[in-house]
């Protein structure tokens, strides 16, 4: 299979960034997209809404769902699955991208924004699963795929934002804990994660990242979008990086994602 035409995503974090990016690759296949989001209003600090990513889906071909949804809600979350299956009926694959962030050290780590972190990031994670899992399994090619990356206990990585790296570490756990769990029930799980830092609207909370020296979110769609075509029994339980998945696929010149081709990626979060 090399196509997503026909497929139903549920995509997660979709109004903007990686996850628009990746609803606009599946929509140039055909697919039909329900787009979870918290943004229905537009914020001029914040482009991007529930709305402007669906028309945007329609644009390039797919069709959409717009779903106002915040993902700490258990309500709300299931609310939206029924929704999509209601409109399409099923859901093919689910696109775990929502996430929050915040770089600091645990002095400098407000209780609040702690929180936020792990309700949005691991628990979300869990709880877009657990919804969606009875879909996949009727499903013909199911997949989750996780934004998150190779789990990792270096002290470099924990030392330096404690409450981020727990909170992003969780998702890849949650990874590795639904492989597992669900090897025999024919749905690929795995995880993805880009190799540079990627030019979205998140560089705001990154002090000091030159933003011509990140790549584009399209490099993180296509290398999901070829994880995505692949059989389900191809493997559960993988942690896939952008560049090598692109590699496999005959893709070797990535300056094309890049922001600035004259200028050298910078390397992201988690990977030596």
């Amino acid at each position: 299979m090399t196509t997503l035409a026909g497929k139903t995503l549920f995509i997660t974090g979709a109004s903007r960034g990686i996850g628009l990016a990746i609803a606009l690759r599946a929509a140039r296949d055909g697919a039909n997209i329900a787009i979870a989001a918290k943004s229905a209003v537009a914020n001029p600090k914040l482009p991007g809404t529930i709305h402007s990513a669906a028309a945007a889906v329609e644009s390039a071909g797919g069709h959409a769902l717009a779903l106002q949804c915040d993902i700490r809600d258990e309500a709300a979350v299931h609310a939206a699955v029924a929704a999509t299956v209601a409109r399409f009926g099923g859901i093919d694959i689910l696109v775990n991208n929502a996430s929050a962030i915040w770089l600091a050290g645990a002095l400098d780590t407000p209780m609040k924004r702690f929180d936020l972190m792990q309700q949005v990031n691991a628990r979300g994670s869990f709880l877009c699963a657990q919804a969606c899992l009875p879909h996949l399994f009727k499903a013909a090619n199911p997949h989750i795929l996780t934004l998150a990356p190779p789990p990792s206990l270096d002290p470099k990585w924990w030392g330096a934002h404690t409450g981020y790296t727990l909170a992003k570490m969780g998702m890849s756990l949650v990874t590795l804990g639904l492989a597992a769990e669900f090897a025999s029930r024919g749905v690929a799980i795995n995880a993805l994660w880009p190799r540079t830092i990627i030019a979205t609207d998140a560089l705001n909370m990154i002090p000091g990242i030159d933003r011509e020296r990140c790549r584009k979110p399209a490099i993180v769609a296509d290398a999901a979008h070829a994880i995505l075509v692949r059989p389900a029994s191809a493997g559960s339980g993988r942690f896939f990086i952008d560049e090598e998945v692109l590699r496999e696929a005959g893709i070797h010149d990535f300056a094309t994602y890049a922001v600035d081709p004259a200028q050298a990626p910078l390397r992201d979060l988690f990977l030596d």
